[in-house]
């Protein structure tokens, strides 16, 4: 058992005072539980150990500790430096023990858990003898520790009511009934003292015990001052003693103050004098008044009078004001007469100093030259005792601080493996509950996707099968994803919209759809769990690693990779920013010319705004914050390019620039990139003629690249165009979820309308063997109208897309667009032949 007698510092109230302690380890908990005395039953209170460090500083005087908790701060102080350094290594030993016994998922070498206290100790002291800056083992000091320590009467304090807690009351009346009832069976038959079981542990308490003597000595000390205290009366021998310098010195200053007193009565006189003066002429002036003759006399005395009265006036105002610069000067020639005092005083100094050492090396320099040998012969033997011990004491604060630093290595050494290991055990725990939460996502969407099939392949269920599936699935659909966060800890829950206000489930009319956006948004969960350890946390940290943006190969496999949220706007800013030179006023002077002249195309802007990203919660509502913006960059662009003014499909690239850019002006400038820059001229004109041929061109890619799936939609006489039309047009806004679509984007944004093919080729190749196992022609266009929804593995999308897919250059897709192109205008010119000999064949036969 470790447990011994220790003193506690008791820190409650303005004095400090030791108590003594009996400090017992408890294993099972590992708290370290303290007593008054030895044969107590319940503890005073507790130490929670687990997560607390130890301390032992050489200042604080020969063992003592400290145990440092979150809560608070214990120090403890041990019978010799032998017993502190016992305590502490034991202490540390049994938290390392209880710390590795309580994890539950050890990762790497983790044999020290269950490895035996013995067999690890010795191993750990091999460990630390071999190494000089590591504290070696200490011998257990039996007579301070352990079963003797508890058989030695409690030490002695210098008060018999020091010990006496009255924090705890009712504790200290147990122990005293339990000491007094059972003193003679605690040693006779069953003298086992150590028996806790029936140990009441109290919680540690953050405050101090609260001891009642504290109050009483203070009432001592209160008592001893006053009584020590107070003015006594001036003995008549001290009178009778005094000589008669003091009483001259008296009289001398009797005089001066004498002298003073008179020098202001002469003043005092002085003024006087001169009050009594002007009262005389004031006399003399009224006297004249009354004894004018006539009032003309009279006001002209009056009038000389306000003269002399504004003289006065203007001559007091004067002095007034040469009184106040007068002061002023004088604050500043004190303030400088202070500085001259303080720098005089510092030469003082200075030169006093000097003349000391002066005289100090004069002194040596003659004793030198006199005798060299004086010097030596001058050291007493007091002094070298003196210099002897002094040494002496230096090399015990040597040792002292030596083992203090030992030990410290020891406490940093272990708590650092203690927080490696927490870390370790964290990070296991977060890796393996991402891989249940991926593992119930799965599960969940095989169980809707159970359900769906259940619905749709057997039409012969019986009636209540049926209801009971119908209830199953909307009972699903119905379900918030948010919930999961209320059950339990979720590491990654499934919000109703993500970072750029895209609705993570949509809600569509068609109920089939409503399920299979369901399944498709916990697949995407579950891929998002498995891959964020292992792929996204490299890629964001290549990202941040990445300083100014330049062209390169590594840039253009990171932008192909994906861009991280935090990084996609300050990306896509520089890649409009590169090929579109941003005019000056530009945009504003387009949006000036909007208000005053209205477009043809306001009309049919107006119409599409309602329609933008519905599933997304910016654009979802007539009122919505970002539906003005896109407004203005529509009316904006249609004025920049007259020729195209506003196609539908504008509004939708547009909105996505919004939502990432943030920013009108650069929104519309990267609206300005896809038209004039990304895509072909006249992809969005009236006759749509590019976007007809890339149809074409992508019917040759399909059938060059995925022979099968084209051969099986010529079977079943399956044009795709119908699909894919629309994904060129708006560069697969509206078909891929947002976490796709945008990295899609990223790509498309850099490398220009060829990754648009890779990705619809890509996305075919991905559902190639689902479409394939579908014969019937109205089926497949079923299937194809919402199989972009059932992508859920972005990166295994983005691989087929830029390596199963290679090689794709851009010089062929130039070559089959010329091709197409020239087809394309030769049927529409042999159409348009036709169309008017009709016309003209109708004109001739008449009505």
């Amino acid at each position: 058992k470790l447990c011994g007698y220790l003193n506690k510092l008791g820190i409650k109230g303005p004095i400090k005072t030791w108590k003594s302690r009996w400090f017992f380890y408890d294993e099972n908990k590992c708290h370290l539980l303290y007593y008054r005395t030895a044969q107590d039953i319940n503890p005073l209170g507790s130490i929670d150990l687990s997560s607390a460090s130890f301390d032992c500083k050489v200042e604080n005087g020969e063992g003592v500790f400290e145990i440092r908790t979150p809560s608070r701060v214990f120090t403890l102080k041990a019978i010799s430096k032998q017993a502190m350094m016992y305590w502490l290594q034991q202490l540390q030993m049994r938290r390392w023990e209880f710390c590795n016994t309580q994890s539950r998922f050890p990762v790497g070498s983790s044999q020290l858990v269950n490895e035996p206290l013995a067999g690890r100790t010795s191993r750990c002291c091999k460990c630390v003898v071999d190494n000089e800056y590591f504290l070696p083992p200490v011998k257990t000091p039996t007579e301070a520790v352990g079963l003797k320590a508890a058989s030695l009467p409690a030490p002695q304090t210098s008060t018999a009511l020091q010990n006496i807690s009255l924090k705890h009351p009712w504790t200290e009346i147990q122990n005293t009934v339990y000491n007094i009832c059972s003193s003679k069976q605690l040693w006779g038959n069953n003298g086992n003292i150590f028996n806790f079981s029936e140990v009441q542990e109290h919680p540690e308490n953050p405050d101090e015990e609260q001891e009642a003597e504290v109050e009483a000595g203070l009432n001592w000390v209160r008592k001893a001052r006053w009584m020590n205290t107070g003015f006594p009366g001036l003995p008549e021998e001290l009178s009778r003693d005094r000589n008669a310098m003091d009483k001259v010195s008296v009289l001398q200053q009797q005089i001066l103050t004498l002298t003073e007193e008179v020098k202001s009565q002469k003043e005092l006189v002085k003024l006087l004098h001169k009050a009594l003066e002007a009262a005389q002429q004031e006399k003399r002036v009224s006297s004249m008044y009354l004894s004018a003759a006539e009032d003309k006399d009279r006001l002209e005395l009056v009038r000389h009078k306000v003269r002399q009265i504004a003289d006065l006036t203007s001559r007091l105002e004067a002095l007034e004001q040469e009184k106040k610069e007068l002061e002023q000067i004088l604050t500043l020639r004190d303030s400088h007469i202070q500085e001259l005092e303080e720098h005089v005083q510092l030469l003082m100094e200075k030169n006093r100093a000097k003349q000391e050492v002066i005289m100090a090396l004069t002194e040596q320099m003659a004793r030198e030259l006199s005798d060299p040998l004086q010097e030596a012969n001058t050291i007493t033997a007091e002094t070298l005792y003196k210099q002897q011990e002094e040494i002496g004491h230096l090399k015990d604060d040597i040792d002292a601080y030596k083992t203090q630093n030992q030990f410290l290595n020891s406490e940093i050494h272990q708590v650092t493996r203690l927080w490696t290991r927490v870390a370790e055990n964290e990070k296991a725990l977060l890796m393996k509950c991402a891989c249940l939460q991926a593992r119930n996502c799965q599960m969940e969407s095989k169980y809707l996707m159970v359900l769906r099939k259940l619905q749709e392949a057997v039409p012969g269920l019986p009636s209540s099968h049926a209801e009971l599936v119908r209830n199953l699935i909307q009972e699903a659909l119905q379900w918030d994803v948010k919930e999961e966060g209320e059950e339990g800890f979720n590491l990654n829950p499934v919000s109703e919209y993500d970072e750029y206000g895209f609705m993570t489930v949509p809600d569509y009319e068609v109920e089939d759809w409503k399920l299979l956006a369901k399944i498709q948004a916990l697949e995407i969960k579950s891929n998002n769990l498995r891959s964020q350890e292992v792929v996204e946390k490299p890629l964001r940290d290549r990202w941040n690693s990445v300083g100014e943006l330049s062209p390169s190969a590594e840039l253009k496999s990171l932008i192909r990779s994906g861009i991280p949220v935090q990084h996609r706007q300050r990306v896509w800013r520089w890649i409009v920013s590169r090929h579109c030179s941003h005019l000056p006023d530009h945009y504003q002077q387009l949006l000036r010319q909007s208000k005053s002249t209205e477009h043809p195309a306001c009309r049919q802007i107006e119409l599409d705004l309602p329609r933008t990203l519905t599933n997304n919660k910016h654009f979802s509502s007539p009122t919505s914050q970002l539906i003005p913006k896109l407004r203005r960059v529509l009316l904006a662009f249609s004025w920049h390019n007259p020729a195209i003014g506003y196609c539908q499909g504008l509004n939708r690239l547009a909105a996505v620039a919004l939502l990432v850019l943030e920013d009108e002006e650069s929104a519309f400038w990267c609206l300005v990139h896809i038209v004039e820059n990304l895509m072909p001229a006249d992809y969005y004109s009236d006759t749509l003629i590019t976007s007809q041929v890339d149809q074409r061109v992508f019917k040759d890619f399909l059938s060059e690249k995925l022979p099968r799936l084209m051969a099986h939609f010529e079977q079943y006489r399956i044009d795709v165009s119908l699909i894919t039309f629309n994904w060129f047009l708006v560069a697969f806004v509206d078909s891929l979820v947002s976490d796709i679509l945008l990295r899609v984007w990223d790509a498309f944004l850099y490398e220009g309308t060829k990754v648009i093919f890779r990705y619809a080729l890509a996305i075919f190749k991905y559902n190639e063997e689902e479409i394939l196992r579908i014969h019937d022609s109205v089926e497949i266009y079923q299937y194809l109208r919402f199989f972009t929804r059932m992508i859920t593995d972005g990166r295994k999308l983005m691989n087929i897309a830029f390596n199963d897919l290679n090689p794709f250059p851009m010089k062929l897709l130039r070559n089959r667009r010329s091709m197409h192109r020239e087809e394309l205008e030769a049927e529409l010119c042999e159409l348009e032949q036709i169309k008017a000999a009709y016309v003209k064949e109708r004109a001739e036969q008449g009505p």
